[in-house]
């Protein structure tokens, strides 16, 4: 391919008549035309880097992870998206393969790599799921048996180890903080079952939520990654591991120009949990939460829509044993502000159980601290009772209709009697409560600031917000073992 600063290069017509026009112009006396080509000189594109040594040098820390799973044991199926998720795309593991779900003997293939001479490697959790035998092949060609030290649902992780005579060739993991979009990057892995594939790319954008855990924070990267490629690694351009290279967007299966992986800084945390202790430990707070809208923050008098709404702190939790709950809007943690609704999480996972957190809150109309004992994140969250519907009161105002919690629906529903609220049994089309996204069946245990927990006690509370001229007023919303905020507008 001819560059661009060649002088053979054609010169675009309407340069060319410009060029002869002022040279006709020009005056008397011989005149000189030189055509130069539009983009000559320093604004002319250089060639591309070669990746060539940086290859040679990685390519042969990363290894073919191939597995094993008994009859009807499924190694990796396509995740489940919910389905009131608002996008009609979907992200593919690159380790799903038709037919595993077959009675039968299956096998399938997935990347790793070294991060020792010891023999420890990284791969994904999705690639060793299910799997009864797991066998990593070196880019030597030789193959050896792995055991798993550890996995981690949550990030997608597992570290395994595997045995050899001497020491092994390994990579270490860089600072994917300092990785920005547009700095080329190389995916080295096993796209279907070819080893020791490399593909070059860039990153094209950073902290993606693909709503595959609590704790996503990709790096988006445009480097051809396919179905193999799980778990290897993503390197940048002076051969540092920056991430994990994990799922792809592809509608159709295939590469389109957009993977996902996982930022070497967790990557590093994790890994070191697994390799020290089987498991990863995090803190815990024991909240669930929600973003903040414009309109909720409207609603809590504040102008910025930062930080997160508290839904529900659970009975039996660390938060539950702190001063705070429902209805405070957490600012900051630790110092840190919380600016986005992934911070959080992230910020108290990574905090050592046993240890006490600020926490910066919005209450009641002003700022408040209070200070936390983060416990250790259990195997399994507790969950929070369903609610349904339960005797009539006419709202106009809000444009809905609730009952009260009998000892009979609390019976039939399993709502046990700590339990306080209203359930919506109608909502009225087109009204404020239809408006913002108030459905039958939903309990009412917040109305504002004040608990509820019976309809006339809903109605004082709407009385008292309509004589304080409120637009629209606070209201926790609990269904399906969830609660969240919802800004509710008041009806003239």
């Amino acid at each position: 391919m001819r560059a661009i600063s060649d002088p053979q290069v054609p010169i675009r017509r309407g340069a060319l008549a410009v060029a002869l026009s002022m040279a006709l112009l020009g005056g008397g006396g011989a005149t000189t035309l030189t055509v130069t080509p539009a983009l000559a000189g320093p604004a002319a594109v250089q060639g591309l880097p070669s990746f060539a040594d940086v290859a040679e040098r990685v390519v042969p820390a990363v290894v073919n992870v191939t597995v094993v799973a008994e009859t009807g044991t499924r190694l990796q199926g396509l995740p489940q998206w919910p389905e009131e998720m608002p996008v009609p795309e979907f992200f593919r593991r690159f380790f799903e393969s038709p037919g595993l779900a077959q009675p039968r003997r299956v096998r399938g293939q997935g990347s790793g790599f070294l991060i020792d001479p010891e023999g420890h490697i990284v791969t994904n959790n999705h690639v060793i799921d299910g799997a009864t035998e797991v066998t990593v092949v070196l880019n030597d060609g030789s193959s050896h048996e792995a055991r798993v030290v550890g996995r981690d649902d949550k990030t997608d992780l597992a570290l395994l180890k595997i045995e050899t005579d001497g020491p092994l060739p390994h990579v270490e993991l860089g600072d994917s903080a300092q990785a920005r979009v547009g700095d080329w990057v190389l995916a080295v892995g096993n796209p279907f079952g070819l080893g020791g594939s490399v593909n070059a790319g860039i990153i094209s954008a950073r902290g993606r939520d693909i709503h595959s855990g609590p704790y996503d924070d990709y790096l988006q990267i445009d480097a051809a990654i396919n179905r193999g490629n799980s778990g290897g690694p993503l390197f940048d351009a002076g051969g540092r591991v920056i991430g994990v290279n994990t799922a792809i967007y592809s509608p159709s299966g295939g590469n389109v120009g957009i993977g996902f992986a996982i930022p070497a800084e967790m990557v590093r945390r994790v890994v070191e949990d697994l390799r020290d202790k089987g498991h990863v430990e995090r803190g815990w707070l024991g909240v669930r939460i929600q973003a903040v809208t414009p309109e909720l923050a409207a609603a809590l008098g504040r102008a910025a829509d930062d930080g997160v709404l508290v839904a529900e702190v659970l009975d039996g939790t660390p938060a539950a044993a702190s001063a705070l709950r429902a209805g405070d809007l957490i600012l900051s943690a630790g110092g840190t502000p919380i600016t986005d609704y992934r911070d959080l999480p992230r910020l108290v996972a990574a905090t050592p159980a046993g240890s006490t957190l600020e926490l910066e809150v919005w209450r009641e109309g002003r700022r408040q601290r209070l200070d936390v004992e983060i416990g250790r994140m259990p195997a399994s969250n507790p969950q929070v009772a369903a609610a349904a519907p339960g005797a009539p009161l006419e709202l106009e105002h809000l444009g809905l209709r609730v009952r009260a919690l009998s000892p009979e629906l609390r019976a039939e529903l399993g709502i046990g009697p700590e339990r306080a609220g209203v359930v919506v049994s109608e909502v009225v089309p087109g009204g404020p409560a239809a408006r913002a996204g108030v459905r039958p069946g939903a309990l009412i245990s917040m109305f504002g600031n004040a608990p509820v927990d019976s309809p006339a006690a809903l109605r004082a509370a709407l009385e008292t917000a309509l004589e304080a001229g409120r637009k629209s007023v606070v209201v926790r919303l609990e269904r399906d073992g969830a609660a969240l905020f919802v800004a509710l507008p008041v009806a003239d």
